[in-house]
């Protein structure tokens, strides 16, 4: 079983993301995606989004595109309920890939660009909260 710290690296290749720092939170079920400029296309069925990969950098901005498969109204840890488009996509974690089903939202106020979600490292994997980037150790 692969050990994670609370904060890794991870990467969203079909996205276009090779690397984006992400916190480790079990306490969220859905992963999220900082994204702006939302556009659904085809009828409702994809979207497009933009993507600031590292935090404190607004220069830099990665072009996305991905079937919607969902939309859920989310709360944040404030309690605030939003709803949310849902997409899915392969997530890598050091050498492991899972689908991992991930919620596009605005998270410029936030520490991190990206949360993984308990559900898409349910089963492969364990969190040691005292750790940080345990993938790049191995």
């Amino acid at each position: 079983m692969l050990v994670l710290g609370w904060r890794e690296w991870v990467a969203l290749p079909e996205l276009g993301i090779d690397r984006i720092k992400a916190k480790i939170d079990t306490g969220a079920r859905t992963s999220a995606l900082h994204t702006f400029e939302i556009t659904e296309l085809d009828g409702g069925t994809r979207a497009r989004f933009y993507v600031h990969p590292n935090q404190q950098d607004t220069e830099t901005v990665i072009s996305c595109e991905a079937d919607i498969v969902d939309r859920r109204i989310v709360r944040d840890s404030g309690g605030h309920e939003e709803e949310r488009l849902v997409i899915r996509s392969p997530l890598v974690l050091g050498g492991m890939t899972v689908d991992a089903e991930i919620t596009l939202t605005a998270r410029d106020n936030m520490g991190f660009r990206m949360l993984v979600g308990r559900t898409a490292i349910a089963g492969h994997c364990v969190v040691d909260p005292q750790r940080s980037y345990c993938l790049e150790e191995s």
